[in-house]
């Protein structure tokens, strides 16, 4: 798609998932950003805060190639989706989200049976998400988006500490 699609508020697919063998924790966001989609990678806007966090709390660094990053994110066992599959949305904005189609989560969780809990990366993600009615444990955590200001990158850190200490569920 060209960039100007994207600008028009058209439907576009959102990214697969990144999980690999035995995943505890999966990360859900609400949809990717248009930089992220571009990039073919999560949180792709390097404005974005969740590989900072990553770094701080599991060592890896955000400097590497997304490949490897997302290598060694599903080496501590932590898969990233999205809660919405597609939607039409004018920009990056969560707020500009219309007509959106959600994700086969349950289906994925029926594919991973190791995960134990949810993290849904900000309050948007986290009222799709409870429009499923998944019953397994879950939790809203700071979002990791540049639009998100309200807390400072080390209260993220702290909330979202639970990642690593795997104090979720």
């Amino acid at each position: 798609m060209t960039a100007p699609a994207r600008n028009r508020g058209e439907k576009l697919p959102g990214l697969a998932p990144v999980a690999g063998r035995d995943p505890e924790i999966l990360i859900l966001g609400s949809y990717p950003s248009r930089q992220s989609l571009a990039k073919s990678e999560y949180y792709g806007n390097p404005q974005n805060q969740f590989w900072r966090i990553v770094e701080i709390l599991m060592g890896i660094d955000r400097s590497l190639p997304y490949t490897v990053r997302s290598s060694l994110l599903m080496e501590h066992r932590i898969a990233l989706w999205d809660v919405l599959f597609s939607c039409a949305r004018n920009g990056s904005a969560d707020t500009a989200i219309r007509n959106p189609i959600h994700n086969d989560i349950r289906g994925f969780l029926v594919g991973h049976p190791t995960i134990r809990c949810i993290v849904l990366n900000g309050n948007t993600a986290g009222r799709y998400y409870a429009r499923m009615n998944i019953s397994l444990p879950s939790t809203v955590l700071p979002s990791t988006s540049p639009a998100y200001a309200r807390m400072t990158i080390a209260e993220k850190v702290q909330r979202w500490t639970c990642i690593r200490t795997r104090r979720i569920c």
